[in-house]
């Protein structure tokens, strides 16, 4: 069996295809280091809707909310409420201040498992140091380990001015 070989104008045409299609592949790089790393507004804008379902949902929490100083301890009694928004964070307490918990790994926190907290400080405060692991609710198998952060409080804005 003879193997055909192109004929030299298909071959310099099939030539001229792939570089055309690596120059294309390279093109978006070869933009990006042209901007010298500014972000233009059509990327930030692309960013902002790539927020998860959890972030988006945090955001809205958080509206009329002004972030405090981080703080390793929290007052937070048994029937004090706390949400678990997944793969995002826990925010205990309501009203006028809540506390946000984004663990160092947020991706692990499902909305699904319960959240079982052993306290060192005792009473009332929830600690950093606390040890904090999850399960599931319906089989009471351990599902994880969560490494809790600084505790950021979110208070609404007061809308006196003065």
């Amino acid at each position: 069996m003879t193997r055909k070989t192109p004929a030299p104008s298909t071959r310099a045409a099939l030539a001229v295809s792939l570089l055309a299609s690596l120059s294309l592949a390279a093109a978006p790089a070869l933009a990006q280091d042209s901007q010298d790393g500014d972000l233009s507004s059509e990327q930030t804008e692309a960013e902002e809707t790539k927020l998860t379902k959890g972030e988006k949902r945090l955001a809205k929490l958080l509206e009329g909310r002004v972030a405090g100083e981080p703080q390793n301890c929290i007052r937070n009694t048994p029937n004090e409420r706390m949400t678990t928004i997944d793969k995002t964070a826990y925010v205990f307490g309501r009203g006028n201040t809540i506390f946000v918990q984004r663990t160092a790994k947020p991706n692990g926190i499902d909305d699904r498992d319960t959240l079982v907290l052993r306290r060192f400080g005792g009473g009332a405060q929830l600690c950093r140091q606390d040890i904090a692991t999850t399960i599931d609710p319906f089989t009471q198998f351990f599902t994880g380990a969560v490494l809790f952060e600084d505790f950021v409080p979110y208070t609404r804005e007061s809308d006196e001015e003065g």
